[in-house]
């Protein structure tokens, strides 16, 4: 409970910081989006490289495996 009042006071205050009539940082918090979108944009794409690499190699030693007769394991959230 005290968890969601703090989450709501700090919530709170950040609304009233950028409101032109509270601290008035919303150009400021505008130029911070601008600059971290581009970021952001890459570190999400990086990762999806690295999963998408990962997947290729799963997918390639399961045809390895099921080419040399061996049979699949099954997943523990199948049971």
């Amino acid at each position: 409970m005290k968890a969601l009042v703090v989450g709501i006071l700090i919530l709170a205050a950040a609304v009233l910081a950028i409101l032109p009539s509270g601290l008035g940082w919303g150009k400021d918090v505008a130029a911070f989006l601008r600059g971290g979108g581009p970021v952001l944009a890459l570190f999400i794409g990086a990762v999806a490289v690295f999963i998408g690499i990962a997947d290729i190699k799963d997918r390639a030693e399961a045809k390895k495996e099921a080419a040399a007769g061996k049979p699949d394991v099954p997943d523990k959230s199948d049971a």
